[in-house]
């Protein structure tokens, strides 16, 4: 089995490439090999390269500067996706790709399942709401994980922020009222492996999965969460525990607008595949412990 992987860089790229090693061959482009935001060229591309499974994981992902780039975020985060899986369908082969939190209103505090309305608050949401229809309205066999608040050892992330900032700074102030789940790309990566090897000998499997762990947070409590871990390490924190300070979100005023309620139904992933999800918290002790080199 050819698969491949667009977006190699990318924190769930990295680890994808490990990932997928079991499936087959697997050929990684970055950009240079694929430019999402040349839709013509990398359908070009991805015809020559003839591949059984296309995953990816390549996206515009800064949510702010979408509000000021809508054309270029579209193009990267629908167009390109659409020339995905036109490709996919004209060859039979399957798509694999991420979508978002995002795509919700953030209303609420139930978590969302696959069916739940969506209404995406600003550009990077419904631009990844569309890249999906598109998806779905080609007719290729598909794999779509939407997920939320994703990080990794590589790149930047939450975690390593609030790292540096507590060692730097005498009081933090975090949002406390968006609620979410933090998910690993190590876990992602490893999903997606699972699923792309189950959906070969089920293809009636496929679909539209939410990805996250099990639990739930907010950013306060998430940084109050990390600065503990790195205290207890030995890491030489600055910010006492009564000086991270809880806010709301319009104490963080931003370009685009953030979902207050980023939970997300798992329910029918793990159901499906017969998966038992960890808590979130020992995805994020391992990727710290890592970085630390603890």
């Amino acid at each position: 089995m050819k698969v491949l992987l667009l977006g190699r860089n990318g924190q769930v790229g990295w680890e994808l490439q490990r990932s997928l090693a079991v499936l087959g061959d697997v050929v990684a482009w970055g950009r240079d090999q694929a430019d999402l935001a040349s839709p013509a060229a990398l359908a070009e591309a991805v015809r020559k390269a003839a591949p059984d499974v296309i995953v990816n994981a390549a996206a515009y992902t800064a949510v702010d500067r979408a509000e000021s780039e809508p054309e270029l975020a579209r193009t990267i985060n629908a167009e390109a996706p659409a020339a995905l899986a036109r490709e996919a369908a004209r060859r039979g082969a399957w798509l694999l790709h991420y979508s978002t939190d995002y795509v919700f209103d953030g209303s609420g505090h139930l978590p969302w399942t696959e069916e739940a309305p969506t209404g995406p608050l600003g550009v990077y949401g419904r631009t990844k709401l569309e890249g999906e229809a598109a998806i779905r309205a080609s007719g290729c066999q598909l794999l779509i994980l939407r997920t939320s608040w994703v990080y990794g050892t590589r790149g930047g992330n939450f975690a390593r922020t609030m790292l540096r900032l507590a060692q730097e700074r005498d009081r933090l102030k975090v949002v406390n009222d968006q609620f979410g789940v933090p998910t690993g790309a190590d876990l992602l990566a490893d999903l997606s492996a699972h699923l792309l090897r189950s959906v070969q000998s089920r293809p009636e499997l496929g679909g539209t999965y939410h990805a996250a762990p099990a639990g739930e947070t907010n950013w306060h409590a998430y940084a109050r969460h990390v600065i503990g871990f790195a205290r207890s390490a030995g890491v030489p924190i600055k910010v006492a525990d009564d000086a991270i300070e809880a806010v709301p979100t319009e104490g963080f005023p931003t370009a685009a607008t953030r979902p207050r309620n980023s939970r997300l139904d798992t329910r029918k992933l793990r159901d499906t595949f017969g998966l038992a999800l960890p808590g979130w918290q020992a995805g994020v002790d391992r990727m710290l412990a890592e970085v630390l080199g603890r």
